[in-house]
């Protein structure tokens, strides 16, 4: 229970590592805040999660035992993000620890010059805007609080380029950048802000009993097709499941790390090392 008596607010929640973070906060004792646009959006043309997929996160994490509120929200909107922290505070009394994991692909097999600007304005909204979007909402939370911890859930991505991938590969540098100067800030303040770098990463192999596979559809390959070519890539003979990174975010989350900040571990398979 190495969550008990706090509150945890986790985006992307409705499936996949944001799911995992949910279930993963409950078991350890966290009262949960979880967070997604859960609905499909014409100018994102990707699997998002959807309104029965984020209540069963929330069914899977009350019965762990915890009090659970669920806040449909675009994280691309700073208001629709700071009414649903607003809703936290009024619920819970406190915010402990954000889990900033909502974000999308981007389309594959084009240079940087051949995105369009919705394209490219799209990822860079989600996966960088987005995150910053709630750290302004909680940020003054924690400082109030004097304590809360900042998880931002980045990607190999944000570490090394991939060719085809300006955008999303732009949006986790991003990311990572902005883990590192927050933690300067705010560390006078007894808040910690780390990163964290998924590889290669199973989808979700059931969600309402169907395999799910969001950066096979980005890449327009078979969800089989993109399993084999992450073994190829990984020093293990395994990838990563959602529950391998929802263990480490756990441990960022709670008091076990009291003195990591500014870190970005990748949690990649090994991927990174090669």
């Amino acid at each position: 229970m190495r969550l008990h008596d706090k509150t945890v607010v986790i985006t992307g929640a409705a499936r996949g590592i944001g799911r995992a973070c949910a279930m993963r906060a409950a078991e350890e004792g966290a009262d949960v805040v979880l967070m997604d646009i859960a609905g499909d959006l014409p100018e994102i043309p990707y699997a998002l999660g959807s309104a029965d997929q984020l209540e069963q996160t929330a069914r899977l994490c009350r019965k762990n035992g915890a009090s659970v509120l669920v806040a449909t929200a675009d994280v691309r909107s700073r208001s629709a993000v700071t009414s649903a922290v607003t809703a936290a505070v009024d619920r819970f009394g406190r915010i402990d620890a954000l889990i900033n994991n909502a974000g999308v692909g981007a389309p594959s097999g084009k240079a940087a010059h051949d995105f369009t600007e919705e394209e490219w304005r799209v990822v860079l909204d989600v996966n960088l805007s987005g995150p910053w979007h709630l750290i302004t909402a909680v940020a003054p939370v924690m400082i109030a609080q004097r304590s809360g911890s900042i998880v931002n859930v980045a990607s190999t991505a944000g570490l090394v380029g991939y060719r085809h991938f300006a955008g999303y590969v732009a949006s986790k540098h991003g990311l990572v950048g902005l883990t590192k100067a927050a933690a300067l800030d705010y560390a006078p303040l007894n808040i910690r802000v780390n990163a964290l770098c998924p590889g290669p990463v199973r989808d979700d192999p059931a969600v309402d009993g169907q395999m799910t596979a969001v950066v096979a559809d980005a890449l327009g390959i078979s969800y089989e097709e993109q399993e084999a070519v992450y073994l190829e890539s990984v020093a293990t003979d395994s990838l990563v499941d959602p529950a391998d990174v929802a263990g480490a975010a756990i441990w960022l989350a709670g008091d076990d790390s009291l003195k990591v900040t500014g870190t970005v571990i990748p949690v990649d398979a090994g991927f990174s090392a090669r």
